[in-house]
């Protein structure tokens, strides 16, 4: 993951956690939540998101709702892998700005 650019797991998940309505904060593991953080970036790989070039226009890219569509997607094939659908968009938005606050100390 992004480790050189200041991102750091164990802070996303924190924070994601306060982002998230209180009756979700203690639903998942870190692990869990981790996993929905990694499908998002497997997301970012896929639409060649990760080059860095130019953050502004990749941010531009971005289409919140197919993001959470895929992530959604890909959740419900792990059959090993419960969360619920109506979660995924909390915790997808609570890494989105988990990002974006890593945008004010780059």
């Amino acid at each position: 993951m992004a480790e050189e650019l200041g991102y750091n797991e164990e802070q996303a998940v924190k924070f994601i956690r306060n982002y998230v309505p209180r009756e979700m904060q203690d639903k998942y593991t870190d692990d869990e939540i981790l996993i929905i953080v990694d499908i998002i970036w497997d997301y970012y790989e896929q639409k060649g998101m990760l080059s860095l070039n130019d953050i502004e226009t990749e941010e531009e890219l971005l289409n919140e709702d197919d993001l959470i569509a895929y992530v959604k997607k890909e959740v419900k094939a792990q059959n090993d892998f419960l969360v619920d659908p109506n979660d995924i968009p909390y915790i997808v938005k609570g890494e989105l700005q988990y990002e974006e606050s890593l945008e004010d100390v780059l």
